[in-house]
């Protein structure tokens, strides 16, 4: 494995890889060791999903590789990225790899990892802030509650196509759980989600939360329920949004109404 403690000292004239989690979107929520990182960048490979403004934690000149992915707007395949870190790294250079949220959860991390332990790259993995528990924190919802939800769920609703048939998501199993859900990349599938969660037990009452741009100026918070999902998630095509489902939602409004009266007095 060429990971490394973060304590121990990395080699400043070899070629390394730091992954940096950029957190949820808004800037000051990216971790001190991730600015640090971007501070000592030679070159940094950046996506859609970290904010540019992040950019300018890095050193005036250097190199900015863009490699953004979308649903159907793929500017590189993950193949070429881990390549491109590779390479870049072979020539001696520090190369952090800034990747929205999280570099483990739903960001192919693992698969970037892995082709730099293959080919013998040291690096580096810093958390980030992932986007469910920044969108429950900023919306009021706890995705974990003594009375409601003793467990929570990280999902993606955008599978990849070759995945074995046992690995394919068993939303019905899911809603036997009665755990809250964080339903990663869903929008584009959110009314087969709400039907299969349904046929699983969960109530069409079910509550349900789609928050896009969490954490930003342009934030927006849209609540219904399951039967309701396909109209909260109608406007919301082609941007990143997460989907929170379970009772928890619910303490989002009671949470609206303490402000508004607490602003009235």
């Amino acid at each position: 494995m060429a990971s490394k403690e973060p304590n121990e000292a990395y080699d400043r004239t070899a070629g390394r890889v730091t992954l940096v989690g950029a957190g949820p979107g808004a800037v000051d929520l990216i971790t001190l060791r991730g600015q640090r990182a971007l501070a000592e960048a030679d070159v940094v490979v950046y996506d859609d999903l970290a904010n540019v403004a992040l950019l300018e934690f890095c050193p005036a000149g250097i190199d900015r590789i863009y490699v953004g992915k979308r649903a159907g707007k793929h500017g590189a395949i993950q193949a070429e990225i881990s390549a491109v870190l590779v390479s870049e790294a072979q020539r001696g250079r520090h190369v952090v790899r800034l990747k929205g949220g999280d570099p483990l959860i739903f960001g192919r991390g693992g698969e970037e990892e892995r082709a730099l332990a293959e080919a013998g790259i040291p690096f580096e993995i810093v958390p980030g802030v992932t986007a469910a528990t920044a969108a429950g924190a900023m919306t009021g919802i706890p995705l974990t509650h003594r009375q409601h939800a003793s467990a929570v769920v990280f999902v993606t609703g955008h599978e990849c196509s070759g995945k074995p048939g046992d690995a394919v998501v068993d939303w019905r199993a899911l809603a036997r759980t009665r755990a809250t859900l964080c339903i990663y990349m869903g929008v584009r599938r959110a009314g087969v989600i709400a039907a299969e969660l349904r046929a699983g037990g969960l109530l069409g009452g079910t509550p349900v939360a789609v928050i896009a741009n969490a954490t930003l100026p342009n934030q927006s918070v849209q609540i219904g329920d399951l039967d309701s999902v396909d109209t909260l998630t109608a406007a919301l095509e082609g941007r990143p949004a997460l989907i929170i489902v379970g009772e928890v939602v619910r303490l989002a409004e009671i949470v609206e109404q303490a402000k508004t009266a607490l602003a009235e007095t």
